[in-house]
């Protein structure tokens, strides 16, 4: 008994000690916010004010001591992300996570981004401001690692720290880049459904004008499957540790329809939620210039940004800048494709992709003249299929860095609009406002248009000599509004007017968000920043009411039961909101799962209807659909002696969401509040290990907003009882020239992505609750409310 004793003892004892050590370690790796630290290539004393938020206020004698500084910071609290970050666009994720991310791997490393990365590097003038700077960044981030406490997460995974330079800082632009398209989602799935099913099935999809298309011809062919490519690149990108961008707000109001008669602009970009989030704020001031800028890990230059004379936003374009080509091989020799001047051969290069406690794998890429063949690169599906990608970031010189230097140096506004031409992708919308009056809205990207008979939409023929030719246009064609008479500015990546009568193709999100900001702005000309703080949280869908009205007209009530009747009646009542206490939006979006499911489901099967629902195209498609009676997708192709109809389908549709809400919240209508359904949780790429979730994950909460409302909150519709929200605004900012040292913002959980930091998620609950902090500009508020770290040259 003694000896079971003294056991149990040691191993208390034991458990004990670990458990010390375990605290003892992660208090260690807390990033440090005051004190004195010695850093080697700055020429003066350096000070960081880091305020009770976390964000560092850097006051240096000059820029280039600055970024160093910047680059220090920024590493104590986001290097794990930047690790991240800098891996994807080289296919290097499987160096530390092993085979589960190796077909990411397999895609990126054969896309060719670290190749145009490197070219681009090659490319730079060594002398210039932008070169200097961003090698100052990467220096401080170095330094970091030399010096600094490695992540817990480098422990776990076993990473050993790799100096950074300008080719990772290319590589994190490169995946951002691509992360805007949706073509790789949606032209392979259009494909097949034209191939199909013939184009009277598209008529419900937008893709008669509102895609920048003409009329389209009928046409039927050969079925091939495309969208396996769809398939496994979504997949991929759900999969992968970095989250993708996907939408985003923006307005600028001028000083004419303003209180104070000074500008007001506001803008959240829609990024897939992750922990730690996208951006990191910082406070530069040195003697020749000041930015409050958000900066994206491991890149020098902030995509977001203000001071006393500017501020700068962006959304999502959503142009076409991403197309797919079926070669047609040579039948006697399949190294070599068809083109106009006779067979071609294709190019082979050999890569290697290191995998963890692995193997290295050998990487076969092959490519034409239009791009890498991306079906090679593509696990489950025929290497004989071969369809290569073209992109416009690899067909044009890639001047990203110097873009994002020149516009966060503006001069004034004729300076920030040309510098916007440097961006050939991705497409942006950039938003513009300063001190002196002056709105803006420019858009960034290499437009083009092909011949009017190709629709791009689909997968090209990449032997014709037709489809990939490409008129280029100059920057002036570019869709834009400056200084315009009715004073107001916004983007909500909805399809911009035509250009010449030509409308540019895209992957636009519908008009809902663009609507309501417009029906907002026109008819108030007193605007103050606490009105827009209030707007930027809007949860009223400009849609909803009138899809609502289709769907219910539509129905039969013959032999509903008194639970069914109330949730009708309960939708027709609806005006729009989703608040957290509503009732109608858990009726709505269960109704639309299953309504969708019905229609799209037979034709699609289960896994091709999994992919429509994460595409934009399907939001396009409801409002369209729900008032077409004749749609030929109301038919169930399953039932061959019927033919169903859009009243029996939106009938069965509707009592099947009831009894699934009966299920899962009760039978009391009472019970199905908003807020038990539509939730957040920030996820970590560790904490998707249950064991470690509550340490490095962030939530879960309930969350108001919806898809495509202002407060644009995105889930993939689901009959799942609790609504997942996927992505949604990645920071909200105010600026307000009148009071620019209060402008206002907030993250989704913190500035540190240090589990251990204090700051690691103390905003998400301003955020989920839709409230503000200052960004704060004056000197003598920052030193009275901030913690002090100072570098000193070494």
């Amino acid at each position: 008994m003694k000896l079971v004793k003294k056991f149990f003892l040691i191993v208390l004892t034991l458990i004990v000690l670990l458990v010390l050590f375990v605290f003892g370690y992660l208090q260690y790796t807390k990033p440090s916010y005051e004190g004195q630290q010695s850093l080697k290539n700055i020429t003066k004393e350096t000070t960081v004010y880091f305020d009770e938020f976390g964000v560092p206020h850097i006051y240096a004698a000059n820029q280039k001591d600055a970024m160093t500084a910047l680059g220090y910071v920024h590493a104590q609290d986001r290097l794990w992300q930047m690790e991240l970050m800098r891996r994807i666009a080289p296919g290097r994720l499987s160096e530390i996570f092993g085979n589960p991310v190796l077909k990411t791997d397999k895609f990126f490393a054969g896309i060719g981004i670290d190749e145009n990365s490197a070219k681009a590097v090659a490319q730079l003038d060594k002398n210039s401001p932008t070169y200097i700077l961003a090698n100052a960044y990467l220096d401080g981030i170095n330094q970091y690692m030399e010096a600094g406490v490695t992540p817990v997460e480098f422990r776990l995974l076993g990473i050993k720290p790799e100096k950074f330079t300008l080719k990772d800082v290319y590589n994190i632009f490169g995946f951002m880049s691509f992360s805007f398209a949706m073509a790789q989602k949606t032209d392979p799935l259009l494909t097949d459904i034209r191939d199909r099913f013939g184009m009277k099935y598209l008529n419900d999809f937008g893709i008669n004008g509102e895609f920048g298309t003409k009329q389209l011809k009928s046409y039927k062919g050969n079925y091939l499957e495309y969208s396996k490519i769809a398939q496994s690149l979504t997949t991929m990108l759900e999969a992968s540790p970095v989250p993708a961008f996907v939408g985003s707000n923006s307005w600028v109001i001028g000083g004419a329809k303003t209180k104070s008669g000074q500008v007001i602009l506001a803008n959240d970009p829609h990024i897939m939620y992750s922990q730690p989030g996208t951006w990191y704020e910082a406070h530069i001031v040195c003697p020749n210039y000041e930015m409050y800028g958000y900066y994206i890990a491991g890149t020098p230059f902030p995509l977001l940004g203000h001071n006393r004379e500017y501020a700068y936003g962006l959304t999502m374009f959503e142009n076409d800048d991403v197309d797919f080509f079926q070669e047609e091989d040579n039948p006697n020799n399949d190294k070599q494709y068809k083109t106009l001047e006779g067979y071609k051969n294709y190019t082979y290069k050999q890569k290697i992709i290191k995998v963890k406690d692995s193997a290295n794998v050998k990487l076969n890429v092959k490519t034409s003249q239009h791009g890498p063949v991306v079906t090679g690169l593509l696990e489950g599906l025929s290497s004989k299929k071969n369809i290569a990608m073209t992109w416009t970031l690899l067909e044009q010189k890639n001047q990203i860095l110097n873009a994002v230097y020149q516009l966060s140096h503006a001069k004034d506004l004729a300076y920030f609009h040309k510098n916007i031409e440097l961006i050939k992708a991705p497409g942006l919308n950039i938003m513009y406002g300063d001190a002196i009056g002056n709105i803006a809205w420019i858009t960034s990207g290499k437009l083009y248009k092909v011949d009017k008979s190709v629709n791009t939409n689909f997968i090209l023929n990449g032997a014709n000599g037709i489809d990939d030719k490409k008129e280029f246009l100059p920057f002036a064609k570019n869709p834009s509004a400056i200084n315009p008479p009715w004073h107001y500015v916004y983007t909500a990546n909805n399809q911009p007017e035509a250009i010449d009568g030509y409308l540019y193709p895209g992957y636009y999100l519908p008009k809902d968000r663009a609507m309501r900001i417009d029906n907002l702005l026109q008819p108030k000309n007193n605007w103050t920043k606490e009105d827009v703080s209030k707007m930027i949280v809007d949860n009223t869908s400009a849609t909803a009411q009138t899809i609502v009205s289709h769907m219910t007209a539509s129905v039969s009530t013959v032999n509903f039961s008194a639970n069914e009747k109330q949730a009708l009646q309960t939708l027709k009542d609806w005006q729009g909101a989703n608040g957290l206490k509503e009732i109608a939006p858990t009726i709505y979006n269960k109704w639309l799962y299953f309504y969708l499911r019905d229609t799209f489901e037979d034709e699609f099967g289960k896994d091709n209807f999994k992919l429509l629902l994460s595409t934009h195209i399907i939001k396009q498609v409801i409002e369209n659909q729900t008032k077409n009676g004749a749609s030929p997708w109301w038919d169930n192709i399953e039932t061959k002696t019927k033919k169903e109809t859009q009243t029996e389908v939106l009938t069965q549709s509707f009592k099947e969401a009831v009894a699934s809400l009966e299920k899962q919240l009760g039978n009391d209508l009472g019970n199905w509040k908003w807020g038990k359904v539509h939730r957040v949780e920030f996820q970590h790429p560790i904490g998707k290990v249950k064991l470690l979730s509550r340490f490095f994950n962030v939530g879960t909460f309930p969350i108001a907003g919806s898809n495509e409302v202002i407060n644009n909150q995105l889930f993939i519709y689901t009959d799942d009882a609790e609504i997942g929200v996927k992505g949604g605004p990645s920071t909200r900012r105010i600026i307000d020239f009148s009071d620019i040292e209060n402008s206002l913002s907030v993250l989704p959980t913190g500035q540190s992505g240090n589990p251990m930091s204090a700051h690691y998620n103390d905003q998400a609950e301003l955020f989920v609750n839709g409230k503000f902090r200052k960004m704060k500009l004056n000197k003598k508020e920052i030193e009275a409310t901030s913690t002090k770290l100072v570098f000193t040259p070494k």
